[in-house]
């Protein structure tokens, strides 16, 4: 497919400008203490590929007992697999979080595995590009309902357990700075993700008496398979995109993320509750709207690259 580019420059060159930023590389450092979880069972929803599978490295390498869970049990299997052999204990369960009752039975599986659950991750979710003015109702509904409805069944079936355990726990969802920016083609995810953020703040409050903490990640660009697949329509352009929008010049790197995941998980920070901690390089201060640099094309052409994007219809 042809690649779509902005108007160059009078001269008629493609080439970047001399004065182009440097990408810092960001210094390494040591991890967490093997055993900061040790003794907690975290459930990671979408656990099996992407971010959800690095934050549940991240978690398991510092001591926790993992619940992974996906709908596609295969990729479960393969990542438990590669947990496995990392020393980190691991167990599976396949759960579509559309559905309220398969959540509870997840709940109940991870119990009857572990004992019990003490914290969770929100991390399943859906996306892809659609100029408004073209998005069914049913591809609305389909992101809708695994980002918000599933984030809303899993949090509530967790909480639920850590009520009548008379337990304090930790959970943490995944967002995205569009939440409360707002981005172009991706009004779906951006409806569900203000809503996950909304339902964070609101048990923060109501929970906190239970020692349960809500909060929430918001990473910006961070490149996984899945989604630059589903997000990036023509790599040409990303082309010089993130340097100019993201402050630090770079996208983030998964054990960043992982990090931040373990962090909010820990004891470390026992009085953060309803926060929504953003990661993005200091990308949505400088530019709001993560898709918005897509607008600037010709929204014809735009729309034909998109359509070729989606899947074939079963």
């Amino acid at each position: 497919m042809r690649r779509m580019t902005k108007a160059n420059s009078g001269d008629g060159s493609n080439k970047k400008s001399s004065t182009t930023r440097p990408t810092i590389t960001p210094r390494k450092t040591r991890g967490f203490a093997p055993d900061l979880l040790k003794g907690r069972v975290i459930l990671v929803t979408g656990g099996g590929t992407g971010l959800g599978f690095s934050m549940a490295q991240g978690l398991g390498l510092a001591g926790a007992h993992l619940l992974i869970s996906a709908r596609n049990v295969d990729r479960l299997g393969q990542a438990a697999d590669t947990l496995r052999s990392q020393g980190i204990t691991v167990d599976t369960i396949g759960c579509d979080v559309r559905d309220a009752e398969q959540v509870a039975a997840m709940v109940r599986r991870g119990v009857e595995l572990c004992g019990h659950i003490d914290g969770l991750i929100n991390n399943a979710a859906g996306n892809f590009l659609c100029p408004s003015e073209d998005l069914t109702p049913g591809g609305f509904d389909a992101v809708v309902k695994i980002v918000l409805y599933g984030t809303v069944h899993c949090t509530l079936a967790v909480g639920r357990h850590l009520i009548e355990r008379g337990a304090p726990g930790s959970i943490v969802s995944i967002l995205t700075p569009y939440a409360w920016t707002g981005s172009p083609f991706v009004l779906p995810s951006a409806c569900a993700k203000s809503g996950v953020m909304t339902m964070t703040r609101s048990l923060a409050i109501e929970w906190g008496v239970y020692g349960i903490r809500l909060n929430a990640i918001a990473p910006g660009p961070f490149p996984t398979e899945g989604a630059w697949k589903a997000l990036v329509p023509d790599a040409g352009l990303l082309d010089g995109m993130i340097e100019k929008r993201i402050p630090m010049a770079r996208v983030g790197e998964h054990s960043e993320l992982a990090n931040m995941a373990v962090f909010l998980m820990s004891d470390l920070c026992p009085y953060q509750n309803g926060d929504t901690v953003t990661l993005d390089g200091g990308g949505w201060l400088a530019g709001a709207s993560e898709f918005g640099e897509y607008g600037a094309y010709p929204r014809e052409p735009m729309k034909q690259l998109l359509r070729a994007m989606r899947p074939p219809k079963k």
